[in-house]
């Protein structure tokens, strides 16, 4: 089965009676884990990014504290389990600001744990990679936020 196009989907949407539309929305949600946390976003955390950002911050902390780090194995699998998060929040909230301040702080934790993440090429190419994708979220912002983000990248480079 071939899925419908976005623009055939929105017109359908429209023309849908709200209940038939609210047990549609209901039953998508039932399914994925994903569409439910999506859903919550969009209905309680968009209006507040900043409390939404503190959030994931917290759980970001929560996974470094629990993150085995007695074998390298463990590093690299606890540090992915912890992007893939940081990247599901990311696309909820769609904001090149939440995705700078999100990948910066996932860096600086990383730089800050211990980790000697150096001395692995994996690891070093997995940072590497969310600073590239860091200065390209910066690059589309307002040139006071960039200015500040800048900075902050520049001490990750050190």
């Amino acid at each position: 089965m071939k899925p419908a196009t976005l623009n055939e989907l929105k017109r359908e949407i429209k023309e849908i009676p709200q209940q038939k539309l609210l047990d549609t929305v209901i039953r998508l949600i039932k399914y994925k884990k994903e569409n439910k946390e999506l859903l919550t976003y969009l209905l309680f955390e968009a209006d507040d990014e900043g409390a939404y950002i503190k959030g994931i911050k917290d759980e970001i902390d929560a996974q470094y504290k629990e993150m085995n780090k007695n074998h390298i194995q463990y590093v690299k699998k606890g540090l992915r389990k912890i992007l893939r998060m940081v990247n599901k929040h990311i696309k909820f909230s769609g904001k090149k600001e939440t995705e700078a301040e999100l990948l910066l702080y996932y860096c600086e934790k990383l730089k800050d744990s211990g980790i000697r993440f150096q001395r692995h090429t994996i690891l070093l190419n997995l940072y590497e990679r969310q600073i590239i994708k860091i200065r390209k979220a910066v690059s589309t912002l307002h040139e006071d936020l960039q200015y500040d983000y800048t900075l902050r990248i520049e001490r990750l480079e050190d």
